[in-house]
């Protein structure tokens, strides 16, 4: 059966996937000041730093509009897939939904899912790579495949350390004081999430003390991780990504490793220095 899997630029792609015609990445709009731009292929991550870094007011972003998303659908397949950033963070996931209820008004009923991944970034990217893999086995239904696709992410976990927390605090993602303390102490929190809601797991005094906590939760609460895909996002940051990559793989092998840099919308609550595992 052929197939499309539609993704929200939050979505980090591996780099082979981006001119996939079973791939489509359905841009967020940006918003530094008076800067406005598409998270899309033209997106300039360094260019965007620097405009946030010298913008006093806080960055801000704004989901597809459903119309966006139902022309996303509009392919001549037998499966469409919609893999949308947390519907805790962003309206991406309600206009998926309504995208999907345009297009059957105009254009009858479609084998068509959308997936709230509860996470972001990598999370997605996870998730859509898994579709992908269950779509190329041949094996399976569209059912079949949305059943497994929702137990998938119920066993996924997305954690991340940041440098920067504000944009995540002027966003109300974050508290004030947690935010304070993080920039006045170097305190970094180690956070990760419930059903797509931002928790903290942790905290460490400086960048490189956070990261190596990170891998300890990362392991604890890891099962079965020699048979997991291991995804590292980072936002202007390789060598963290390579730490990263380091702490986990001296305490336990995974199935692939592949390490991303992030796209508009993870940049932009990243920050610069920031770094993302999914797993």
């Amino acid at each position: 059966m052929s197939y499309k899997i539609v993704v929200d630029s939050c979505c980090e792609l591996p780099e082979k996937y981006l001119n996939d015609s079973r791939f489509e990445r359905v841009p967020l709009s940006l918003e530094v000041g008076d800067y406005h731009i598409l998270d899309d292929e033209n997106f300039d991550q360094k260019r965007f730093l620097q405009k946030v870094a010298a913008c006093p007011t806080c960055p801000k972003s704004s989901c597809p509009s459903p119309e966006r998303f139902m022309k996303a659908y509009q392919a001549d397949v037998d499966h469409v897939y919609c893999v949308t950033l947390s519907s805790h963070l962003s309206g991406s996931y309600n206009s998926a939904v309504l995208g999907k209820t345009l297009y059957e008004e105009e254009f009858g009923e479609k084998s068509i899912y959308i997936c709230d991944s509860e996470s972001a970034s990598i999370g997605e990217t996870q998730i859509a790579m898994k579709i992908m893999e269950l779509e190329e086995s041949g094996n399976l239904t569209f059912e079949q495949i949305v059943s497994e696709i929702e137990a998938f992410r119920s066993t996924m976990n997305t954690y991340f350390v940041l440098d920067n927390l504000e944009t995540l605090r002027k966003n109300g993602r974050l508290s004030s004081v947690k935010a304070f303390i993080a920039s006045t102490l170097s305190i970094k929190p180690i956070m990760g999430a419930i059903r797509g809601v931002i928790i903290q797991k942790g905290q460490a005094v400086g960048i490189k003390k956070a990261l190596s906590k990170m891998a300890d939760t990362i392991i604890a609460e890891g099962h079965n991780l020699e048979k997991k895909c291991l995804y590292i996002s980072h936002c202007n940051c390789p060598e963290r990504a390579e730490l990263m990559k380091k702490l986990l793989l001296d305490r336990c092998a995974f199935k692939s490793i592949q390490i991303l840099n992030t796209a508009g919308i993870s940049s932009m609550y990243a920050n610069d220095g920031g770094v993302i595992v999914a797993v």
